[in-house]
């Protein structure tokens, strides 16, 4: 299977660069089973993310037909501004991704029973703007909870939610305990527990899932 991570122009690089660490280590610990790549609507490329220019190459096409996870980054660039001065705000850039060969490509993933779709910060907003996340429950960085909400998802106040497909993320850092989740739903704790260790980093909080008891009290 493989782990396909999605560039764009704007995207955070520590959206990308994260799942992209704790991925390779997981592989690592289960004998390469997991390929992990970089990849774009466009195929192979140069993208100039949203952090002062740093450049990341995309060496393949994303490919919604192949099995595992795809994963959608945030944006990275200022939070407020005028567009019409030219200032390319995160909600600009989001935006944007809606208007790109992207959206049409995880719409076919999402289609896909073989795929996992998952999202770090802004991620999980760039396809809830065109509707993909409608009635779904996810999170996003807590800035973006009210757009997340007004575009039809239900906000799960939680670091990574698992409604099946998609399994979406919080803030940045939340990039580190999405992967290490992925990795310990497809390949058990045990790994994702070497993986912890080596990165001397522990998964932060309860990941809400869509199922279990509700409670009556709370």
């Amino acid at each position: 299977m493989i782990a396909q991570i999605v560039l764009y122009d704007g995207c955070d690089p520590l959206d990308v660069i994260a799942p992209f660490e704790v991925l390779v280590a997981g592989s690592d610990a289960v004998g390469g089973e997991l390929a992990v790549e970089l990849v774009s609507a466009e195929g192979p490329r140069p993208v100039r993310t949203g952090s002062r220019g740093l450049v990341l190459q995309a060496t393949a096409a994303l490919d919604p037909d192949r099995p595992g996870f795809v994963i959608v980054p945030g944006a990275s660039g200022p939070i407020k501004g005028d567009p019409d001065d030219g200032v390319e705000t995160i909600p600009v850039l989001l935006a944007r991704v809606g208007e790109t060969m992207l959206i049409p490509l995880m719409a076919q993933a999402f289609a896909n029973p073989a795929i996992t779709v998952a999202t770090v910060c802004g991620g999980s907003l760039a396809l809830a703007m065109v509707g993909l996340l409608q009635g779904r429950n996810a999170v996003t960085h807590v800035l973006g909870n009210d757009v997340l909400d007004a575009a039809g998802a239900t906000v799960i106040a939680a670091r990574v939610v698992d409604d099946g497909d998609p399994v979406t993320a919080g803030g940045v850092t939340s990039g580190l305990d999405l992967a290490l989740y992925l990795i310990e739903r497809q390949y058990g704790s045990r790994i994702a527990l070497a993986v912890e260790t080596l990165f001397e980093y522990e998964r932060r909080g309860t990941v809400w899932r869509r199922e279990g008891r509700l409670s009556v009290a709370l």
